[in-house]
């Protein structure tokens, strides 16, 4: 009774609040390119006449990059077993929406994710019929489960992730999401401690099967690559300076960063989260005494050794950070939560990261426990970490080997996932 109370106030609430939030979410999406994209998708408003698209396929849900790229690994290996089988993606950001394009997936559909208003998500399953809907880490969204289960359309949940933030969060309304949770048709958790997590969420035991993180999985990966015209800019601030990489950094981590390896002789990289904050960065990296070199508007440096470079770019951290010394993690520092520590170490380079990495627990504790990474809680301790893995090559190797191993534990997690998702095994490709 209580949970029927509260999704109509949900029903009723929703329209005001998609007004109230449209203008911002417009400017959000024109700063990362969304205009021209299809934009008008979220709200199932199509170009194309429905007879053109691909009913019956599997739709992964992706928000952002991160998701969107797990869904992109999960159709690469799903098509080595079934060449033939057609998939959409469904993002719900402008830039996830670049990523998915970008990879040039046969047989794949890119398009966005419906807002969840009822007339959307009715139109969205209308025109595309999906076999099955497979949410890449989150969100779950009650008309989107509601309406599929009433269309018997199974809704699974991998790399289900459930911070200890989010776990507290969610206990204090058990009994309003128990029964949105128990609707998931299975759920694909990261760990063994995640099973206890998922049950308190409402999820029935038998729907739990634990496969590890396709995101952390270094056998489905592909792998950072060095690249020449990477490795061109580069050169121009100095031949063989060691580089510290900024993954990920959020408002306010560069100019913190800059000022703490300020005078270093190693050349700082920025890679943030969002290039949209290029204006951003580049006052607070100035303000910190930085000449700043754009990735968009490249130039060889007045000063080089006073210089750093900002990596204003979509889609190209992977291989940014195969040209890294040492990768300190962003959204650890000032944000919280973190930002995915896999990329540095499938690209062997060591890393560091702050205090906040509650998103990515416990892999980041068991990084740190192995000798596979380190946090730093001040500038002091970051400064130091840097230099003593700069100027020691076996400290590096050593570090970096650790954190292989720890990463191994997840190896085969996006097999297991397909075969969770009920992927043929007949033409997998070995």
């Amino acid at each position: 009774m209580l949970f029927r109370l509260v999704l109509g106030l949900y029903r009723l609430l929703l329209p005001g609040f998609l007004l109230l939030a449209l203008p911002g979410w417009l400017l959000r999406m024109g700063k990362r390119g969304g205009f021209g994209s299809g934009l008008s998708e979220r709200f199932s408003i199509y170009r194309k006449p429905p007879e053109f698209e691909p009913c019956g396929a599997v739709h992964l849900h992706s928000v952002s990059v991160g998701e969107t790229m797990i869904a992109v690994k999960l159709v690469r290996a799903w098509q080595a077993r079934e060449p033939s089988r057609c998939f959409v993606i469904a993002t719900g950001t402008a830039t996830g929406h670049a990523v998915a394009c970008e990879a040039g997936l046969p047989n794949t559909r890119v398009t966005y994710a419906p807002v969840d208003f009822s007339p959307c998500i009715a139109r969205y399953l209308d025109r595309f019929e999906p076999s099955q809907i497979v949410l890449v880490e989150g969100e779950v969204w009650p008309r989107l489960l509601l309406t599929c289960g009433r269309r018997g359309i199974p809704v699974r949940l991998v790399n289900a992730r459930l911070s200890v933030r989010s776990e507290r969060r969610y206990r204090k309304l058990a009994p309003l999401i128990r029964p949105l949770f128990g609707m998931l048709d299975r759920v694909a958790a990261q760990e063994l401690e995640d099973i206890a997590r998922w049950e308190a969420m409402g999820v029935t035991r038998s729907k739990i099967v634990v496969t590890g993180s396709s995101k952390f999985d270094p056998g489905a990966a592909i792998l950072p690559m060095e690249r020449a015209e990477f490795s061109e800019m580069l050169a121009g601030f100095g031949e063989g300076r060691p580089i510290v990489l900024a993954a990920s950094t959020h408002s306010g981590e560069e100019r913190w960063l800059g000022e703490a390896m300020r005078g270093n002789p190693a050349l700082l990289v920025f890679v943030p989260r969002h290039a949209e904050r290029r204006a951003e960065v580049r006052e607070d990296l100035e303000g910190a005494g930085f000449e700043v070199v754009l990735r968009s508007a490249f130039h060889a440096p007045i000063a080089p050794e006073k210089a750093c470079l900002v990596i204003d770019s979509t889609g190209e951290l992977r291989d940014w950070t195969a040209h890294a010394s040492v990768v300190v993690i962003g959204k650890s520092i000032l944000g919280h939560g973190g930002q995915n520590p896999a990329e540095a170490i499938l690209a062997r380079r060591p890393l560091m990261f702050g205090p906040n990495m509650e998103n990515f627990e416990p892999l980041a504790g068991s990084l740190v426990a192995g000798g596979g990474a380190r946090r730093f809680a001040d500038a002091n301790a970051l400064r130091a970490g840097c230099d003593a893995l700069m100027e020691n090559a076996l400290l590096r190797e050593q570090q970096v080997e650790r954190a292989t191993e720890v990463l191994a534990r997840h190896r085969g997690a996006t097999e297991r996932i397909l075969d969770l998702l009920g992927a043929s095994s007949v033409e997998r490709a070995f």
